[in-house]
């Protein structure tokens, strides 16, 4: 799995260009089957990649809290909201709370993340390749080709599935 990570950067940024114009392409022509091709090959590849051995969205980057997540995650840990926000996060430059730092300061040596069941919605979604009408996340799509595996895999099938 190392050796995945240490090139899927540049194997995204190689691919980048002509995964940015397939969906320019998948917006304009917006096939009839998308939703069912993309949840399919969430699906295929998914049971190929063992997230726990990979952990690199965990690893490296943070999901944005919202209040609810704040409230859920705080009640789980057994603390006030505000003091879950002091002692975890801050606001980015878009205004959204995010961790402090990365790693996400609730993965384990071993992968596994310590508030599993009361994680933010976007860990829950990430890296969010099983929604309806993909091409209206183009952006978070390929920013999520550089991070993870799946994504990066998802998209190179789904351009070999549906040539446009």
């Amino acid at each position: 799995m190392q050796n995945i990570l240490q090139n899927l950067s540049a194997r995204a940024r190689e691919e980048h260009a002509a995964n940015k114009k397939y969906f320019q392409k998948l917006a304009q022509k917006k096939p009839k089957h998308l939703d069912e091709t993309v949840l399919d090959l969430h699906e295929e590849v998914f049971s190929e990649i063992d997230c726990l051995t990979c952990a690199n969205c965990c690893k490296t980057t943070s999901p944005i809290f919202r209040d609810k997540d704040i409230e859920r995650i705080a009640q789980h840990l057994g603390m006030r909201p505000a003091a879950f926000v002091d002692k975890y996060l801050h606001l980015d430059e878009d205004g959204d709370y995010v961790h402090n730092g990365a790693p996400c300061p609730f993965l384990g040596a071993d992968n596994y993340c310590s508030v599993y069941e009361a994680r933010p919605k976007a860990c829950r979604e990430y890296p969010h390749t099983d929604r309806k009408q993909i091409y209206q996340i183009a952006q978070l799509t390929l920013k999520n080709t550089e991070i993870c595996p799946a994504a990066f895999e998802i998209v190179k099938r789904l351009r070999t599935t549906l040539p446009l």
